[in-house]
């Protein structure tokens, strides 16, 4: 294969992917010719096309494709994508096509790789330790999987002696990467539809471990086994790094951070949860371990804003809440209504969820049943089916899931009803949560109570 240096053109299929995004600005911005495909036009897709990338929403082989020549373009594809027209005319054609965490490794191979995996917490942890280096002016560059409301991107460039990435375990994309230093967060079950079951996952965990040099550092939440030494971190429990102390004062948290041989007492957070204490722990062990001292890092968790779509938060005069969260499996669910129900207590939460995967809907439904029961009242959309066809998996349906849950004030909903009908409840909070198009919802919302609020 050619170095990804000599490539001029480079044509993304699945190009609106958060993971496919940043590696296509990175082209962009390093002063490639970059183009693509996807099926659905985005706010991220109209993003990328204002920033000067063309985008192709049919499969179909128009002269954007046919101009292509083969000895200067590379193509590279999201694993999400199973069967297109576009990617047979490249194979057929003879261009090199590589996965893009293949592609990914290879850019990252010759820095110091900063890769952040897990099932849970990754996407928090990477951005907050990009986040965290941007703030202490390290030369880095990040590949992330969500937004960052820092920096408003998924991808940015500050120099190249490290590289922070996240790690993803689906179609074990994380094993191309090479780790300088890693995070593991978690390994709960989840794409049993590569996997198959939990213990494979598990291994897999294992075999990314494993890819970290012994002279180098693995973070390893408390608790996982993960076959081989490794620097463990934790909340409210000892551990090689620990934070503990938590307090809370209105919307902050506050916390005091350990490492092996000093403490540090309060660092104020605003993220919520717990679990984000964790992520924040883990990546001032990073940072600490890098040489930063305590006192940019404070000012740098204090500034964090968070991830769009992680527990994005508007307060209205009126006293109304609304909460837009990302999250789409049974333990992420469980985190932010924990973390509303912490924080407000007395407050009548509204949740709008939208199932992802009609294979996730089924591994899971008893999970997502318990933790959609925690709410208030609920309205269930159709299920987001991404890569998946309603025909492979007969009687999975919202309405089937729908049933398992406890609540007395549920309904089912179209997402082009969903609005409607949310305009319609009685509510203190509002969670809307999922990982498909869910997100279209936000913008009318957002409208709808500002308006509400004057």
């Amino acid at each position: 294969m050619k170095l990804l240096e000599t490539y001029q053109t480079f044509y993304f299929v699945g190009i609106g992917g958060i993971g496919m995004s940043a590696l296509a600005r990175y082209f962009k911005a390093s002063g490639k010719k970059v183009s693509g495909y996807d099926k659905t036009n985005t706010k991220l897709t109209q993003q990328l096309m204002s920033e000067g990338i063309d985008i192709v929403f049919e499969d179909l082989i128009d002269e954007q494709i046919t101009t292509l020549q083969k000895d200067n373009t590379l193509v590279i594809y999201t694993p999400a994508i199973k069967k297109l027209g576009i990617l047979d005319y490249f194979n057929e054609h003879g261009f090199e096509i590589l996965k893009r965490a293949k592609v990914l490794g290879l850019i990252t191979e010759n820095t110091d790789c900063i890769a952040v995996a897990g099932t849970h917490g990754k996407t928090t942890t990477s951005t907050l330790v990009s986040h965290l280096c941007k703030e202490a002016d390290l030369p880095f560059s990040c590949f992330l999987g969500g937004i960052s409301e820092n920096f408003k991107s998924n991808f940015l460039y500050n120099g190249s002696e490290y590289s922070v990435v996240e790690a993803d375990e689906y179609d074990r994309s994380f094993l191309n990467l090479s780790p300088d230093w890693a995070v593991i967060t978690s390994t709960d079950a989840d794409h049993l539809d590569i996997y198959g079951d939990k213990s494979h996952i598990e291994e897999g965990f294992r075999q990314f471990a494993a890819l970290v040099p012994e002279d180098k550092k693995l973070f390893v939440r408390k608790g996982i086994e993960i076959g081989r030494d490794h620097q463990t971190y934790a909340v409210n429990e000892k551990a090689d790094y620990y934070s503990d102390n938590l307090r809370m004062d209105h919307d902050k948290i506050y916390f005091d951070f350990h490492t092996p041989g000093e403490s540090v007492k309060d660092f104020v957070w605003e993220i919520p949860g717990i679990h984000n204490v964790e992520n924040a722990t883990v990546a001032l062990a990073i940072l600490h371990n890098l040489g930063v001292d305590f006192d940019i890092l404070k000012k740098a968790i204090a500034s964090f804003k968070g991830i769009k779509r992680r527990y994005t938060k508007h307060i209205y005069k009126n006293g109304k809440i609304y909460i837009d969260d990302y999250a789409h499996h049974p333990t992420e669910i469980n985190a932010v209504v924990g973390s509303i129900k912490t924080f407000y207590p007395d407050k009548k939460l509204l949740v709008a969820f939208q199932p992802h995967l009609f294979s996730r809907t089924r591994d899971f439904a008893d999970g997502f049943a318990e933790s959609l029961s925690n709410a208030d009242e609920l309205i269930l959309l159709d299920i987001y089916p991404a890569r998946e066809l309603q025909e492979n998996f007969e009687g999975i349906t919202s309405t089937w899931l729908l049933e398992k849950v406890t609540l007395d004030k549920k309904e089912g909903s179209t997402l082009t009803e969903a609005f409607e009908k949310i305009k319609e409840k009685d509510f203190d909070i509002l969670l809307t949560v999922g990982a498909g198009n869910i997100d279209t919802l936000y913008d009318p919302i957002c409208e709808w109570l500002s308006l509400k609020d004057k």
